[in-house]
C-alpha cells in the first residue's frame, strides 16, 4: 500500500519523511504563490509535490494561469483540483470549472471524493459533480473518514483509482472536531453512538485498523 502526506505552504521541508507524493494545501485566504513555491522546493528535493487548486479561492483566469505556470515551470507534474470550502472569491465556484479550462493539460489530475457527503454541496449535486469531473481525472482522493464501510462502498462504484484519506493518530475528541469541518457525517455518528469509543476519548486513535479493513478489498 502506497502512502502520501499532506503539508502546508509553511511546513519545514527538513521535517518531511521519505514519502513519494506530498500534497500541499491552499487554505481559504492563503496565497497561491506560497503553495506554488513550496511545490517547486519539493521538486528540487526529489519529491513529487501535489499542490491543491481550490476553485473558490481563485480570483480570475489570470491568477489561475499564473498559479499553473509557476507549478509547471518548476517541474510540478501532479495537482489536486478541489472546490474549496469558502464563498467564491471570483468567477470560479466549482472544481469542474477549473478542469474545463484545459490549463492542466499533461499533468496528472486528482479530484476530491466525498463518501460521506460534503458540508458545501447537497448529495445529489455532489453525485452529478462527480459524474462531470471523472472524465478529466486520473484518480480520486477521498475526505478522511473514521468508518471503513462508506469508503468500501464508494470505491466499489468508481471507474478510476481511489486514494483513501486517513488521519494520523489523534484523540477521538480531535477527530470529531475535524470530522465536523470536512463533513464526515457517518463517522461522527459512528463515534458518538459507540460507547466504547466514548470511554477512549483521551487515547490516541490509530488509523491502522481502518487501513487494514480497506486494504482487504485488494483481495476481492
Amino acid at each position: 500500500m502506497k502512502f502520501s502526506l499532506e503539508i502546508g505552504p509553511q511546513t519545514d521541508l527538513d521535517t518531511v519523511p521519505p514519502v513519494d507524493d506530498i500534497y500541499i494545501t491552499m487554505l481559504p485566504g492563503g496565497d497561491y504563490k506560497e503553495t506554488a513555491q513550496q511545490a517547486v522546493e519539493l521538486v528540487k528535493k526529489g519529491f513529487n509535490p501535489v499542490p491543491h487548486f481550490p476553485a473558490r479561492s481563485m480570483q480570475n483566469d489570470e491568477q489561475l494561469k499564473d498559479y499553473v505556470s509557476r507549478c509547471k515551470d518548476g517541474g510540478v507534474k501532479q495537482v489536486l483540483i478541489i472546490g474549496g470550502g469558502r464563498e467564491p472569491m471570483g468567477k470560479f465556484d466549482s472544481s469542474f470549472q477549473l478542469l474545463e479550462t484545459g490549463y492542466f493539460e499533461k499533468m496528472t489530475i486528482g479530484i476530491a471524493g466525498h463518501p460521506e457527503g460534503s458540508p458545501d454541496i447537497s448529495d445529489s449535486d455532489l453525485e452529478k459533480a462527480m459524474i462531470d469531473k471523472k472524465p478529466y481525472a486520473d484518480y480520486i482522493v477521498t475526505q478522511w473518514l473514521l468508518d471503513h464501510q462508506p469508503i468500501i462502498d464508494f470505491i466499489s462504484k468508481q471507474s478510476v483509482p481511489v486514494h483513501v484519506g486517513i488521519t494520523g493518530p489523534l484523540k477521538i475528541s480531535s477527530l470529531i472536531k475535524f470530522a465536523n469541518i470536512v463533513g464526515a457525517k457517518n463517522s461522527i455518528n459512528f463515534l458518538k453512538s459507540n460507547f466504547t469509543k466514548a470511554l477512549d476519548l483521551l487515547k490516541p486513535k490509530d488509523p491502522n485498523d481502518l487501513i487494514g479493513k480497506v486494504k482487504s478489498l485488494e483481495g476481492n
